[in-house]
């Protein structure tokens, strides 16, 4: 597992680069196969208030699968990882429980599951009970009309909605539309891989 670390307005000291290193070595247990991990540390300074500590954790495993979490609500960076660790081992058990699904087109194998040890607190009868929870319960056909990304924008907030499936007049692609938590807007742009 290659872990790599990138800190931005944080002094990355041998303790801090320690306590990370530490905290995530500990993910491969739980999730065999991991290739990488990104750890972004960063710092925002306010000019109001108190400094809020940015924590953010990407993990790629072998099979593609990309899972991440972020804090960004504690006034300390050590908080705010381990706030982003827990948040990752809650994306692991939502990972793990899809790949135990019946049915999956993904069904792991065998040994590949039984290497993965139970995240701390789980009991199979949470897993087994997620599991049930989980259904397509509506599937609904869009209707995909030439626009601008400023008509995709106007369309969105008048449906009130945080996403927007739309036909991008400007690049002939399809287009998703949402609302970043900031208040600004991103596009995803399908690419075939």
């Amino acid at each position: 597992m290659e872990l790599k670390i990138h800190a931005r307005n944080v002094d990355l000291t041998p303790r801090l680069q320690e306590h990370v290193e530490k905290k995530v070595n500990k993910l491969d247990r739980y999730m065999p196969n991991i290739q990488d991990v990104r750890v972004d540390l960063a710092i925002e300074r306010r000019k109001q208030g108190v400094d809020q500590a940015i924590a953010q954790l990407t993990v790629r495993n072998t099979r593609g699968v990309i899972l991440r979490s972020e804090d960004k609500k504690q006034p300390d960076i050590y908080a705010a990882l381990d706030v982003a660790l827990d948040k990752m081992y809650r994306q692991i058990h939502r990972y793990k429980g899809k790949r135990k699904r019946r049915g999956s087109r993904y069904a792991p194998q065998d040994a590949e599951l039984a290497v993965m040890e139970p995240l701390p607190g789980e009991t199979v009868a949470e897993e087994e009970e997620e599991e049930e929870k989980m259904a397509i319960v509506r599937r609904k056909e869009v209707p995909l009309v030439p626009m601008t990304e400023e008509e995709a924008i106007d369309q969105m907030e008048l449906l009130g909605h945080n996403f927007f499936i739309f036909y991008n007049a400007e690049t002939a692609r399809i287009g998703v539309l949402y609302r970043r938590e900031d208040g600004n807007y991103g596009v995803l742009e399908p690419v075939v891989s």
